[in-house]
């Protein structure tokens, strides 16, 4: 009988993707799969690809179990439970049905020792922020010298939710420490990532004293190049429709020439931020593929004005969303300017790509601070982005042309 992974991951696109591709790739090596979407993104899905805040808590857990029962009887009986870290409610399912579980965390290695962290941080009085002027009088540089192996890391690079102000806000941090704590679990048998031991292999190493036994088993969008079945290899996880014309665009310009601009999924910002990003690339004078989702920016349609978009015609390819993975690919691109979720870093790094990074949450940061201090493949730009002050054009100069930049190619796995 062959073996059957349920898997489940947090309804959101960065949290998808990478479940997608590992149940794509366990399907590609036996395994039948069952894979849990909620109604609201299936109908997303189908939107993006065919004809046409959660209370996960509280009413997760009683569904889950009558689907599992469900998909046993009618298939195969589920034999191991693949869950998102932070589908900490899967726990209780799998412990009372008796189902061995894995856990997928599909951010950043380095981002669990962080979150790992945050108890000690409220112990110590570092965090939560006594008011809103430790934003920006210095105390987030304070370096930290105990969460080892991310020797110099500063506050501000760890994921921003602990900074929390107002005692109202303190939701989410109580959540990432509760999932994080359940992770522990003896009935976890292991927890994997989407990255490799030769790049982060002392981190793995510290994560597997603290957790159950920490596997990296990535980069899985190679892995997933390397399944036959063009059928099963086809199904996509987006939950915007792609822009495939950017390619075609992009097969028009020279080698490293372009830099690829995208904030993922959730990222946004305001009104001048947008403006200022765009004068910043105008002003670099370099071609760039720009993704600007319809709803990037707060509370308003995202329209660069008149004047800007004359500035760039010709250079500036505007689309409101890509297939990444072949963009990144692409030879034309030589540089990302990217909020560095872990999917976009991952992918940056297997093609060979320098980054310059504008982290906006969760483990955004500290992936941020790994590229710029630990694996020298990226650049920060400052959280309040000026095209003149913050000299955004003449770190694309650098990211696209500068030797310094230690970039990775991995072409195999």
């Amino acid at each position: 009988m062959k073996p059957h992974a349920l898997c489940m991951p947090i309804p959101v696109q960065g949290h998808i993707n990478p479940m997608l591709k590992l149940a794509k790739i366990l399907h590609s090596k036996g395994f039948l799969i069952t894979f849990v979407n909620p109604e609201f993104n299936h109908q997303r899905l189908l939107r993006a690809h065919g004809s046409e805040a959660h209370a996960i808590e509280e009413n997760f857990l009683v569904p889950f179990k009558s689907l599992i029962t469900k998909v046993s009887a009618s298939h195969s009986p589920v034999t191991c439970i693949v869950a998102d870290v932070l589908m900490g409610v899967t726990h209780a399912a799998a412990s009372e049905l008796g189902i061995p579980e894995i856990l997928l965390w599909t951010s950043g290695a380095g981002s669990l020792l962080c979150f790992d962290q945050y108890p000690y941080l409220l112990e110590k009085g570092l965090m939560p922020l006594k008011d809103s002027s430790y934003l920006v009088n210095g105390y987030l540089d304070t370096v930290l010298d105990f969460i080892l192996p991310l020797h110099g890391i500063r506050l501000k690079d760890i994921p921003p939710f602990i900074r929390y102000i107002n005692p109202g806000d303190e939701y989410m941090v109580q959540f990432f420490c509760s999932q994080v704590e359940r992770a522990k679990s003896d009935s976890v048998s292991a927890i994997i990532f989407n990255t490799f031991d030769e790049f982060d292999c002392d981190i793995l190493d510290t994560l597997s004293s603290k957790f159950p036994p920490c596997y990296g088993i990535g980069p899985l969008h190679l892995l997933e190049n390397k399944i036959v079945d063009k059928t099963l290899a086809s199904f996509k996880s987006n939950l915007w429709k792609e822009d495939t014309e950017c390619v075609k665009w992009l097969d028009s310009k020279d080698s490293s020439s372009v830099v690829y601009v995208n904030f993922g999924s959730i990222t946004v910002m305001t009104s001048q931020q947008l403006v200022e990003f765009g004068w910043g690339l105008a002003k670099s004078n370099y071609s760039f593929l720009w993704i600007i989702r319809p709803d990037l920016v707060i509370g308003e349609s995202a329209v660069l004005p008149p004047e800007l978009l004359a500035e760039i015609n010709g250079r500036g390819l505007l689309a409101s969303w890509c297939p990444q993975i072949q963009v990144l690919n692409h030879p034309s691109i030589g540089g990302f300017l990217t909020h560095s979720g872990w999917n976009s870093t991952i992918e940056s790094i297997s093609n060979g790509v320098p980054m310059i990074c504008w982290p906006f949450f969760g483990d955004q940061q500290p992936n941020c601070w790994l590229g710029c201090n630990k694996w020298g493949i990226s650049m920060e730009i400052d959280n309040n982005v000026k095209s003149d002050e913050d000299l955004l054009n003449r770190k694309v100069n650098v990211v696209l042309f500068s030797v310094w930049v230690a970039v990775f190619v991995f072409t195999d796995v």
